[in-house]
This record gives C-alpha cells, sequence and structure tokens, in this order.
C-alpha cells in the first residue's frame, strides 16, 4: 500500500466554495488560500447542447465572476482526471483569469488511447503538451502560501490524481458520498481492483479530513451533497467502508458496470478534455467538428 507522500496539515483549512452544474452533476470548486488573494479552480466546467452542436459558458462565467467579485487571484485549473461527462472549461477561463492547467502525467495514455479511437492523426500531440503541468505522484505546488499535493488514484482512469490543500482533498471521481459508493471501472484504462486500493490510499488520510466529491446525483431522491469526511467514509460508504474486502468490491463493483450505459456526453468530452479543454483544431473552412466513432467504445 503506498502511503501519503507527504504530511497533512488538518490546522491549514482553504476557503471551498462549491460551484454544481445541475445538466452533468458536476461539482466545480474554488479555493482560496486563507493568506492570501490567490486560489485554484478544481474540474470546471464548459456547457454543451450536444442535440444543437452548441457550446456555451455560462458554468465558467459564474465561476470567472466569483473570482473576480472577491477579487482572487487565480494560480491553477486542476483537472482530477479527463472526464466522460462533461467538456473542461479550463482553457476558456485560463484566457480570462490566467494560471496553469495540471492533470496527472498519465494523461498521455489517455491520449494515446483515445487518439486511436477518434483517428486522431500525428498533428495531436499524444505527450501532455496541451497542459502546462503534469504531476507526479507526490507533486506539491503553491496557491498562494498553501502547499498542495497530489496522489495518484488510479482505478476509474490511469491518469485520476487527488489533490490534497490543507485539511482539503479533492477526489475527482474516484469516491462518491457514501451512499453513492465509487466511480465505474469499466472504461479503458480503469480496473476495480486498482480503484479499491485507490480509494483505500485516500482513507488512510486523517479521519478529519474533508473529502469534495467531483460528482452527486442525489441518490434515492435526497438533496444534492458533495462535502463529507474521510471518518464518514470509511463508517458508511456502501462500497468500500471499513469491512468490505477488496474481493468483495471488486465483485460488486464489476457487477454494477456490466448494467451501466454509456455518459451522454462521454463522445465530445474525451475529445475536448484530452486536449486540456481546448476544442478540436478547425478545418479549412473554419469550422470545427466534433467526431462520432461508430462502434468503437
Amino acid at each position: 500500500m503506498s502511503h501519503t507522500p507527504h504530511a497533512v496539515d488538518l490546522a491549514v483549512k482553504p476557503e471551498v466554495t462549491a460551484f454544481f452544474d445541475a445538466p452533468t452533476n458536476t461539482v466545480s470548486y474554488v479555493v482560496k488560500d486563507p493568506g492570501s488573494n490567490a486560489c485554484a479552480i478544481i474540474d470546471s466546467v464548459m456547457d454543451i447542447d450536444y442535440a444543437a452542436g452548441r457550446i456555451s459558458y455560462e458554468s465558467a462565467d459564474a465561476i470567472i465572476t466569483f473570482v473576480e467579485k472577491h477579487g482572487l487571484r487565480l494560480e491553477w485549473l486542476i483537472e482530477t482526471h479527463v472526464h466522460a461527462d462533461h467538456l473542461s472549461g479550463a482553457p476558456y477561463i485560463q484566457g480570462k483569469l490566467g494560471g496553469k492547467i495540471g492533470i496527472g502525467e498519465n494523461i498521455t495514455i489517455v491520449q494515446d488511447t483515445f487518439g486511436k479511437v477518434f483517428n486522431e492523426g500525428t498533428e495531436f500531440q499524444r505527450d501532455g503538451s496541451q497542459f502546462d503541468r503534469l504531476f507526479k505522484d507526490g507533486d506539491s505546488y503553491e496557491i498562494g502560501s498553501l502547499t498542495a499535493f497530489a496522489m495518484h488514484t488510479p482505478g476509474h482512469t490511469p491518469a485520476c490524481m487527488t489533490h490534497v490543500i490543507g485539511d482539503a482533498v479533492f477526489v475527482g471521481d474516484t469516491l462518491f458520498m457514501p451512499d453513492g459508493g465509487s466511480a465505474r471501472a469499466d472504461f479503458p484504462g480503469g480496473d476495480a481492483r486498482t480503484l479499491y486500493r485507490s480509494i483505500r490510499r485516500v482513507l488512510d488520510l486523517p479521519p478529519a479530513m474533508r473529502l469534495f466529491m467531483c460528482h452527486d446525483y442525489g441518490p434515492n431522491g435526497r438533496k444534492i451533497r458533495w462535502e463529507t469526511t474521510v471518518a464518514e467514509q470509511r463508517a458508511h460508504n456502501i462500497h468500500v467502508r471499513d469491512g468490505i474486502s477488496e474481493d468483495e468490491f471488486v465483485r460488486t463493483r464489476e457487477a454494477r458496470d456490466a448494467t451501466l450505459a454509456m455518459p451522454k456526453l462521454i463522445i465530445p468530452s474525451l475529445q475536448v478534455n484530452m486536449r486540456a479543454g481546448a476544442l478540436p483544431p478547425a478545418d479549412a473552412g473554419g469550422k470545427v467538428f466534433l467526431k462520432v466513432p461508430v462502434n468503437a467504445l
């Protein structure tokens, strides 16, 4: 079992503001350094009306307005992984506010896998160069006076990273709220056994640490929630609470994955997010297209 790559400081409590995107059930975050006006944005959303082929920026604009209204300085745009259910708003926000876009170094595996699925030619770089920073396990970075660090937590995708910022932990799709369990592990490069080990690594963090989800679907009709604690997950998570073995988790996860449909936005999301949120390049006539690979997923 890998251990936490850095000491965590429960006394450092960043200010976390959540933005819930109802069409994709995604939660984006502005994380502010309590000691300065520096902030990071985690898992932003670009809006798409897929049927109409229309891109818009209401979700990202709401975050930009918040950052500007509070006089914050954006230092980082963090992607916890290549999302398959929403498009990233990171380059749009970067164009307005600056900051660096970061993702896990295994983005290169995702780019190689889906570069082939979408028949991307040699002009599509599969080296992660679309991002400003590729995080390795244990890498740290600064948000003002805060030191944050990234933990590699694969299983949902090979590039998933959990970001630890003071007493706040941003888990991406690795975990859901206790009554939601865990993320699927059946995408290319996903693996249920790997996911279990990644989750246990997150749950080895101190019990009082705040955990922030990337998604919530309000199971059984409850109100949408996105914040929990390590202790609450260990006691109550339906898939990985203490006492559930790795083999038991793998059986449950794989059986559930076999029943799940593809996310509605997986095709546009992967094409855009593997490019750090940029749309594919325009053709000679200036038109931008998203491809639909037939029977390839």
